[in-house]
């Protein structure tokens, strides 16, 4: 049988297989390549001598690293002689790279837009509508994009989007639905900058972060026609009430009018592809391996979990249990749950200091759940692929007996800082945060959940 301290180990090490499998670098290199004069991209050839210009171009989590492994591919001939690029990463993750700049487009752990976004966005279709026939732009696009790359469509300013963004996400807006309306706002949102490119040939490399990999929904979709309409934002903001103060009435009013015009979609260039080079299931797969490889039986829960957070944590945390008490009969050990996705937080309303993310705050509820059931031979982790859960310096948390008892000793209970989302404030007591630092990757959640044996 395997101790706290073990199963710990193991939990951490199978979480980071994950990771490493939807890291940036290798995720590009699989897709694109050089041999000679040839240029290979996702299985479509050029010539380096009839390419005038590479323009790099893009916004997310993973930026910095999906650009690195571009200018490393290409060799710094050719990029010093071709090459110019410009991305919109987190401040955290700007390096300084041979020609494409890395543009700190919001600071660490704040997913919205600010002003230095603007400027950067601004930069971006400055950059590929100069581009030639000739030219060929590659799209770097990653988790966080969206909050990333802000163009507000006028009349609508940056202080309007910010609310707007603002209200969605402490309702509990799904990303589809902030999507939806951030779409509406923008200039380069909703296939915006393949329109606004004037590249012979546009290709999008895209790591998604959202279940299903819907094209349209990515970083809000800056390279692929935009399936939603202004009526399909105006009721997401209907369904969660908005009204003013806290939604500007401008974004309503615009919106308003926008969807009674019932114009045409604009054409959609259709020099311009999108693929998807890594995904949640690449990293559950991964992290299966892993498991596999310590001699774990792997149970996987599947990489689309959309649900409620508190929900999400105790299913799994009473499955385990269940698994564990042999409720759950005929199951081989040690056994390893995995799961992926992207859960829902619904902010409770509070004056009290409160701080945390989704996979702390996933954690904290498997661990309310087993409270007075103990979490003997159980380990629960939840972490951010990216290495971000909410404004926080951490991935994510992690539970077991270990830390239980220090949490009993202490006499504190999960439920408070539970509904008050204080989830960082409580693990950081228990030295039970998952802290990895910017992954340059993002991929949505991935959790692990271990059961041992009783001999």
């Amino acid at each position: 049988m395997k101790g706290p301290v073990q199963l710990r180990r193991d939990a951490v090490a199978i979480w980071k297989a994950g990771v490493d499998a939807v890291g940036s670098h290798q995720l590009v290199q699989n897709v694109f390549s050089r041999a000679g004069d040839r240029l290979t991209v996702c299985g479509e050839q050029f010539s380096l001598r009839d390419l005038r210009r590479i323009a790099v171009v893009g916004a997310g989590k993973a930026g910095a690293g999906m650009a690195e492994a571009v200018e490393r591919v290409l060799g710094p001939d050719l990029v010093a002689d071709k090459v110019r690029g410009w991305v919109n990463v987190p401040a955290d993750c700007v390096r300084n790279l041979q020609r494409i700049h890395l543009h700190a487009a919001r600071p660490a752990g704040l997913n919205e837009p600010t002003a230095e976004g603007v400027e950067g966005t601004s930069r971006i279709l400055d950059l590929v509508a100069e581009l030639e026939p000739d030219d060929l732009c590659l799209v770097l696009i990653s988790g966080g994009g969206s909050a990333l790359l802000p163009a507000p469509l006028p009349p609508i300013t940056l202080a309007d989007k910010q609310a707007v963004t603002r209200f969605l996400m402490r309702s509990g807006a799904s990303i589809r639905q902030l999507n939806a309306v951030r779409k509406r706002l923008s200039r380069i949102k909703g296939g915006g900058l393949a329109r606004a490119s004037r590249a012979g040939r546009t290709i999008a490399l895209i790591i998604s972060d959202i279940v299903g990999d819907p094209l349209d929904m990515i970083a809000s979709g800056p390279t692929y026609p935009d399936a939603t309409t202004d009526a399909d934002a105006l009721e997401v903001l209907r369904q969660f009430e908005a009204a003013p103060p806290q939604v500007p009435a401008r974004v309503l009013e615009f919106l308003e009018a926008a969807a009674t015009r019932h114009l045409p979609p604009e054409p959609f260039p259709h020099r311009v592809s999108n693929h998807v080079i890594g995904n949640n299931r690449t990293a559950l797969a991964a992290a299966a391996r892993n498991a596999q490889a310590l001699g774990y039986h792997v149970i996987l829960l599947g990489s689309d979990h959309q649900g409620e957070v508190n929900d999400e944590g105790r299913r799994l945390a009473l499955r385990c249990r269940a698994l564990r008490d042999g409720v759950e009969r005929g199951q081989l050990f040690p056994v390893c749950l995995l799961s992926g996705g992207e859960p829902t937080v619904r902010l409770a309303v509070t004056d009290q200091p409160r701080q945390g993310g989704r996979n702390q705050q996933l954690v904290l509820a498997g661990l309310d759940a087993l409270w007075d059931h103990g979490m003997r031979r159980i380990m629960l982790l939840s972490g951010g692929t990216d290495g971000e859960d909410g404004p926080t310096n951490a991935a994510g948390a992690w539970a077991d007996a270990d830390l239980l008892d220090r949490a009993r000793e202490r006499r504190l209970e999960p439920l408070p800082y539970l509904e008050i989302n204080n989830s960082y404030a409580y693990f950081e007591q228990l030295d039970g945060l998952l802290v990895t630092g910017p992954t340059h990757t993002n991929v949505m959640d991935l959790r692990v959940a271990l059961v041992d044996s009783a001999s």
